[in-house]
């Protein structure tokens, strides 16, 4: 995490970003509604810095970091990419705009070819979209790459099923590079891995920020892992932001009760100070983004709910400098 970032251009603006998929009631059912993955949801991120968006499975996370690379096309809102709204161009003005940004995805088994080498497969990332490298160049590329990620050059002639689960990731850590970005979307990039594995890719993501000057929106659940690598942290519920400041103050002084909920099931390691505190147990499962609740989204699982908090869906404002909140409760 990289808190002494004076630079302050923005490269990503997200401005109430939303993604709503039609959903048929049943198989023979005409009529359909809308499930409203991502509702109105606004952030930035700086160059340099890393962005962590959390919250349930479900949630909104990956759906945003798939509008920012293209791949779903919003519903409404507006992302506006190195000072240019990638929303209003067409296909072919949003190709140069490929390679620069690129994703990590949470299974690195699934996500990569299991037919190619590891060397084929960062080798085909560097020549995509016809992009020219000389080809006396292209071998060094591969394996300065592979080593880039703490992998020896010669796991290039082997095949994803013949690595652990640790090298996988740090392959398709080095196809992302390949490319050579300046945003990368981390999808729960380390959710799958032993936790022995997680803390060297995470130590690896900030070395390579550093040497890179990367920009990171940083996808997860696990909000022990966010606090370690974000500079900013949103919180997510249901379609929406409910809290968004950064990560010491987050920690140090959350005010969403889903926040509170979500900080509160981290386990720590001094026994003493964890058999003594209250965990708070959110009543329910999260809701169906097909039929949401009126109101605030979290009224049903929150104990201090009151009248307005079931009619009125509060809005995303400053409580103090950079620390956003939508609660009626939080003053």
């Amino acid at each position: 995490m990289n808190m002494t970032i004076e630079q302050n251009s923005v490269l990503l603006e997200v401005n109430n970003l939303k993604m709503h998929f039609p959903v048929s009631e049943s198989i023979f059912s005409k009529s359909k509604t809308v499930l409203k993955a991502v509702d109105g949801v606004s952030f930035t991120i700086n160059r340099g810095e890393t962005f962590g968006l959390v919250g349930e499975s479900g949630s909104v996370k990956t759906t945003t970091g798939k509008c920012i690379l293209g791949i779903h096309n919003p519903t409404d809102g507006n992302i506006i990419y190195n000072g240019i709204d990638i929303t209003k161009l067409s296909k072919n003005e949003a190709k140069k705009f490929l390679r620069e940004k690129q994703m990590i995805f949470q299974d690195p088994y699934g996500s990569l070819d299991p037919r190619r080498s590891a060397f084929t497969i960062v080798k085909d990332a560097i020549v995509a979209d016809g992009h020219k490298i000389p080809k006396g160049e292209l071998k060094d590329k591969v394996n300065s790459l592979l080593e880039l990620v703490e992998l020896d050059p010669v796991i290039g002639t082997r095949y994803p099923h013949e690595m652990s689960g640790g090298q996988r990731q740090r392959l398709g850590i080095a196809r992302a590079l390949a490319c050579d970005p300046k945003l990368i979307v981390c999808d729960e990039p380390v959710s799958a891995l032993d936790v022995s594995i997680q803390a060297q890719i995470i130590n690896l993501f900030e070395e390579l920020q550093e040497k890179m000057k990367l920009t990171y929106l940083f996808i997860a659940h696990d909000l022990a892992v966010v606090r370690h690598i974000s500079d900013y942290v949103g919180v997510t519920y249901l379609g929406k932001l409910v809290e968004v400041t950064d990560s010491r103050e987050l920690y140090k002084n959350p005010l969403h009760p889903y926040t509170k909920a979500l900080l509160s099931a981290i386990p720590l390691t001094n026994y003493e100070v964890e058999r003594k505190r209250n965990r708070i147990m959110l009543q329910g499962d999260i809701p169906s983004p097909i039929n949401t609740p009126t109101g605030c989204p979290f009224h049903p699982r929150c104990i201090y709910a009151r009248k307005e908090c079931l009619t009125c869906m509060p809005p995303l404002r400053e409580i103090s400098k950079g620390h956003k909140v939508a609660c009626h409760i939080v003053n």
